[in-house]
């Protein structure tokens, strides 16, 4: 049996969704795969190069990490993979014990993610849908959209020209464009956006050319530490409220109801994480730039994101390639994904429409508000060693608190 069926004549869609186990035809889905490497290109780099971590390690794992999710969300939820940016805090304070003291907190953060993930598979749905209603899940696919908002708008700022040039690009081919225009706007506007780098000369090409074209990616191994494992850990809560919000976000988009792979997203998110650790690299999470691609391109095919797994497989053994991605301008990453993060906070808002969430509720609005301004704010504390960002305290006042409400006004009402 086919793991995907071709849609329509594999050309051409007449503005039709292309489902997640559907496909158009190769060249075409290793389009809408690059595409989807280019999206995630900013973030995948960013992460080990703010960690200490190797690169190329991290594309190697996030491609893998990509392959295996598909595998065991049996091609039912379209997801990247990428190098989690909620790991940076902790393993920048973890830095002076060394890498493989970094790796053994991501290793156990993974395993404690594969557990949750069993456990939300065994009792099903009820356990979803009585730890994360609409009103939660929908506050969480907002904060994962507006929390790294900031980027979007520090990289826009930093250079203007190459951001307005990209995201106008995006804009006429998403709104006014037709067949290949809409569905490849996010390419065409980053790649003019890198083309106008070039003329502006704001594009360093030196790492490229004294770069070789092939090499092995460098692997660590991991080392169990308490204190470090202790400094790590927390951000299981956020990698957990993620995996429930892509796919929330997904079922959003798609018009499917996919509660029942909620439980395999997390397993694999977690034994993705565990690999990476073992190899050297920041634990993984499903990235809301690629969900923002599947809103432009209504194009939700789990295909393309094989191919761009194979794409970062192949890419981690090309120094010379990675090279290369790293010279994307900053404003042509942060007019791109002004509208991506854009799209997937527009998903969570759609989660509470179509939900009815009730916001006159006081639970509802007291403690959705106070996370939404924790997560948008970027509210950081620390907690001895660790410094804890605003997307783990707003998912943790929304995960926790909106259960503790209810229960309390249930109480106050017998």
């Amino acid at each position: 049996m086919a793991l995907w069926t071709v849609h329509g004549d594999g050309r051409t869609t007449d503005g039709d969704a292309v489902s997640p186990q559907e496909r158009l035809s190769w060249p075409l889905t290793i389009g809408f795969g690059a595409q989807h490497l280019v999206a995630m290109a900013g973030a995948a780099i960013l992460v080990p190069a703010s960690t200490g971590l190797p690169v190329g390690t991290t594309l190697l794992f996030s491609g893998v990490g990509t392959l295996l999710f598909l595998i065991i969300t049996r091609n039912r939820v379209p997801s990247y993979l990428g190098a989690s940016f909620a790991f940076i805090a902790p393993l920048e304070a973890a830095r002076s014990e060394g890498i493989a003291a970094q790796l053994g907190g991501i290793v156990a953060a993974g395993l404690l993610v594969i557990i949750i993930g069993v456990a939300v598979k065994a009792l099903g749905v009820r356990l979803l849908e009585s730890v994360m209603p609409p009103v939660v899940t929908g506050a969480v696919v907002i904060l994962i959209g507006l929390n790294l908002s900031h980027r979007a708008t520090t990289s826009f700022s930093e250079q203007p020209l190459p951001a307005v040039v990209t995201l106008g690009i995006i804009l006429l081919c998403g709104v006014l464009g037709r067949r290949l225009f809409f569905r490849f706007s996010v390419l065409f506007g980053v790649v003019v956006g890198w083309v106008l780098g070039f003329v502006l000369g704001v594009v360093d090409t030196a790492p490229v050319a004294n770069a070789a074209w092939l090499g092995l990616p460098l692997l660590h191994s991991p080392e169990l530490r308490p204190s470090v494992t202790l400094l790590i850990l927390p951000v299981v809560i956020v990698l957990v409220a993620e995996n429930v919000g892509h796919v929330k976000a997904v079922a959003g988009l798609t018009g499917r109801n996919l509660d029942g792979s909620v439980g395999d997203s997390i397993i694999a998110n977690g034994l993705s994480t565990t690999l990476a650790g073992f190899g050297g690299s920041p634990g993984t999470t499903t990235y809301s730039e690629n969900i923002g691609v599947m809103g432009v391109t209504k194009v939700y095919s789990t295909a393309a994101y094989a191919v761009t797994g194979v794409m970062a497989i192949l890419l981690a053994f090309s120094p010379k390639a990675t090279a290369a991605l790293g010279t994307i301008p900053p404003g042509v990453v942060g007019g791109a994904t002004l509208v991506l993060l854009g799209l997937i906070t527009l998903v969570g808002v759609r989660i509470w429409m179509d939900n009815r969430v009730d916001l006159a509720n006081p639970g509802n609005a007291l403690v959705g508000g106070a996370a939404l301004v924790a997560g948008v704010g970027d509210l950081t504390l620390k907690l001895g060693d660790m410094e804890l960002g605003g997307l783990v305290w707003g998912s943790l006042l929304v995960v926790i608190l909106h259960p503790v409400m209810r229960w309390l006004r249930a109480v106050r009402h017998i």
